[in-house]
């Protein structure tokens, strides 16, 4: 009894270090979110940055299927070290030079490094969770990511303002240093050896395919992150630029769009493991999102508040969706199924390969704005997948 009441505090502790990371680094990662797309068109034009995000995607979907490997043999921990190291030297290879060689290369690394240390976060804090609180535990990490990324619209749109586009990635880069120091610190909690499950990734993929339950959790997440390149890249060009909505509303703007992530996301996770199910919220949260897209192409006024309504009203849909699919998928796989956890976080780079692949084709014959209608349109056969999957209430 002992025994469990002391692997029960170690696990609570190991959560609350990587509730503390993740935090940091969320907002880290949202600092140069929304600008990046804006400081990459100083130097190249629209179509060449969407075949840039298809590219460095592409390669990042590569690399994570190469990652269950990496961290078979070096160990989560290592691994987790070199992706932030490679993160942070990114961020300030983006705004050291004027170079358009070393921004893209900075670029791609950026892209990358990004999605593969969310997959080293993942699987520390599955090491320290248990199935029956699935939901509380990813969702109260969802959510103190998510408070990171309120706060850093606003702080992103002033550094802007105050000093162009370096500022936020150099205090993105600067936000590294601490989780970093709490990585060694933690070493002997964080280093946690385990015997990850040897499969490749088409034999994970296939396993994968071939659960209806995984299979509809793994569509969902990649049209959910279609959205986000949508969201992330388009939309603020499309205000910014072309709205002509200046940075300074767009600041508190966004940090409004973000608060459902806040707001919802865990009393969504208090539901499916308590009462509901995932698929009923799931596809509440879709069919939000297929609306507001719709939103986005009617509204033609640059009116900030009515902008801000139709931001938050698109991320309260992306928080339902954002939640169940992380609740859902880890409460049918463990931490030792690296395989399955790097194909549903390949779910990101897909979803923007889509995406941006999808924009740089119809924006040669439409204007951005129809790219919402579109979007929306690949929205609708994620109902049908939903409605596959069984619930795990």
């Amino acid at each position: 009894m002992f025994g469990t009441k002391e692997k029960i505090k170690s696990n609570r502790y190991r959560r609350y270090i990587t509730y503390i990371m993740g935090f940091i680094l969320s907002i880290s990662a949202a600092l140069p979110a929304y600008i990046q797309s804006s400081l990459l068109k100083q130097y190249i034009n629209l179509e060449a940055i969407s075949l840039l995000f298809v590219a460095s995607n592409i390669i990042t979907a590569v690399m994570i299927g190469f990652f269950p490997k990496v961290i078979k043999k070096l160990g989560n921990y290592f691994t987790t070290k070199a992706v932030m190291i490679t993160y942070g030297t990114a961020l300030l290879g983006l705004v050291a030079t004027n170079s358009v060689v070393i921004i893209i290369i900075s670029f791609l690394l950026f892209i990358i490094s990004s999605n593969l240390l969310w997959i080293n976060i993942d699987i520390l804090l599955e090491d320290a969770s248990s199935d029956g609180k699935t939901g509380i535990i990813r969702t109260l990490y969802l959510t103190l990511n998510n408070l990171g990324w309120i706060s850093a619209p606003m702080i992103s749109a002033y550094l802007v303002n105050v000093g162009g586009y370096t500022l936020p990635f150099l205090i993105s880069a600067a936000l590294v240093f601490p989780v970093f120091a709490i990585l060694i610190a933690k070493r002997k909690n964080l280093n946690v050896s385990k015997k990850y499950k040897k499969e490749n990734l088409v034999k994970s993929f296939k396993k994968l395919w071939a659960n209806p339950n995984l299979k509809g959790v793994f569509i969902v997440a990649t049209l959910l992150n279609l959205f986000y390149s949508c969201a992330v890249l388009y939309v603020p060009i499309y205000l910014n630029q072309n709205l002509g909505i200046d940075w300074r509303e767009l600041g508190w703007m966004f940090a409004v769009m973000l608060l459902p992530f806040s707001l919802f996301e865990l009393p969504a996770g208090y539901l499916a493991d308590k009462y509901l199910g995932e698929k009923e919220i799931m596809s509440l949260g879709l069919f939000i999102i297929f609306i507001s897209l719709i939103l986005f192409f009617l509204i033609k006024v640059p009116t900030p508040w009515i902008w801000a309504a139709a931001l938050f009203l698109s991320r309260v849909g992306a928080a339902l969706v954002d939640s169940m699919r992380d609740t859902y998928f880890f409460k049918n796989v463990n931490s030792k199924e690296v395989g399955f956890i790097n194909i549903f976080r390949m779910t990101g780079p897909l979803g923007y390969i889509i995406g941006t692949a999808t924009a740089s084709f119809f924006l040669i014959f439409f204007p951005i704005n129809y790219l919402f209608l579109i979007f929306a349109a690949i929205m609708i056969p994620g109902f049908y997948y939903i409605a596959l999957i069984k619930d795990t209430k």
